[in-house]
């Protein structure tokens, strides 16, 4: 990535080192379980690596927002999809958002301690009924004279278990459609709040998921983050963080699975040969290696724009876009040459094929991305989804 190289090798090995001791012996344990325990989240806080290019005061080391990445990507690359999928929306989605958009009092609260790994954070915009659709949300927030009223529902929500911090995306206003909704910081040990059971998922089990609910939970007035009114605003203005984080995620994923494939087809013998000897492999392999290149191009790309703030939302959507689709599609390859052997538990190419699935779904689907590019195309202006 473009960035400093020294630094860029100093935590590239501080990631490998804490990956190598603190994750993968236990992950197939965490698959199992459903869950991260909290001791990780303490162990990648001590390792420096939550919150790495925030500012120092807020518990950050102030480094590039690539070496952020590059631990989501490395994550994805070892196979540990559910846990990118956790770090991502804990280091780089919710910290960032504090640190942008909070008060000094609300940073202060929060990011020293998520830092540290002590408080965990989510956030919550999908409804039972309204996904990408900001204006049919329908949870609320009613001022009161202490602050808030907070009431309603979410699904879909990574970390939503065991979350300390939640941002809720509610509708401050009805009446306005999308430009009524507001964000607010919630404390999870509130009176009113409720997390459903455990939801099932496809792939990335280690990564918990789960429907939240909000019964008249009281607020007070500092738990509104940033302005009234400006949720949409500031869910638009962060959103290519968010899929950058997504991209960085299938960047790793499709080099793990190829390196996976690379080292099965040069010993898996069939008819006499390797299977690496068959020109269909090789074309399959090639293919692969050539559009991983080329998405890592316009991911270093969309990654220098953002550094310049001129990244904008159908940057993030095409890269959201391109990169899932890529992932799908060529884990999908690789676990193919694999033959029987890749619908089995006992290769990990298995899990990177049902982790992968999920990637053009979240953060905003496929088809949502197309629109999304689409309107920017016709000069339609998007004031309802993302």
């Amino acid at each position: 990535m473009s960035v400093d190289q020294e630094a860029s090798a100093l935590f590239y090995s501080m990631i490998k080192r804490c990956l190598t001791k603190e994750v993968a012996p236990f992950y197939d344990q965490w698959e199992a379980s459903g869950e991260i325990p909290r001791s990780l989240w303490h162990a990648l806080g001590a390792a420096g690596l939550l919150g790495i290019d925030l500012d120092e005061q807020n518990g950050g080391s102030e480094a590039d927002i690539a070496i952020t990445q590059l631990v989501l990507e490395e994550l994805s690359r070892q196979g540990f999809g559910g846990l990118a999928s956790a770090y991502n929306i804990h280091a780089n989605i919710v910290m960032p958002y504090v640190q942008t958009l909070g008060t000094a009092s609300q940073r202060e609260q929060w990011l020293p301690a998520m830092a540290r790994g002590e408080i965990l954070g989510a956030i919550a915009m999908t409804e039972p009924h309204a996904g990408s659709d900001l204006a049919s949300m329908n949870t609320r927030a009613k001022r009161t004279n202490e602050g808030w009223e907070l009431s309603g529902s979410k699904i879909f929500i990574t970390n939503g278990q065991f979350a300390d911090v939640v941002i809720v995306c509610a509708k401050t206003d009805p009446s306005a459609g999308a430009k009524g909704v507001s964000l607010f910081l919630v404390d999870t040990h509130l009176s009113g709040f409720a997390r459903g059971k455990p939801i099932k998922k496809i792939g990335q089990h280690a990564s918990d998921t789960a429907e939240l609910s909000f019964d008249h939970i009281q607020l007070p007035h500092d738990a509104l983050l940033g302005e009234e009114g400006a949720g949409f605003r500031y869910l638009m203005q962060e959103l290519p963080r968010e899929r950058l984080g997504v991209g960085a995620q299938a960047l790793g994923a499709v080099e793990g699975a190829l390196a996976l494939t690379l080292a099965y087809v040069e010993q898996r013998q069939a008819f006499g040969q390797r299977v690496a000897d068959f020109q269909n492999t090789r074309f399959v392999l090639a293919d692969i290696k050539a559009q991983l290149d080329v998405a890592r191009a316009y991911f270093e790309h969309c990654l220098e724009k953002y550094r310049q703030r001129t990244m904008s939302s159908t940057d993030a959507a095409i890269l959201k876009l391109q990169l899932s689709e890529l992932q799908c599609r060529a884990v999908d390859r690789c676990l193919q040459l694999f033959g029987g052997y890749g619908y089995t538990e006992e290769y990990p190419i298995s899990r990177f094929y049902r982790d992968a699935r999920v990637q053009t779904i979240y953060a905003g689907s496929s088809e949502i991305m197309k629109e999304v590019i689409a309107r920017s195309l016709l000069g339609k202006v998007d004031s309802s989804s993302r």
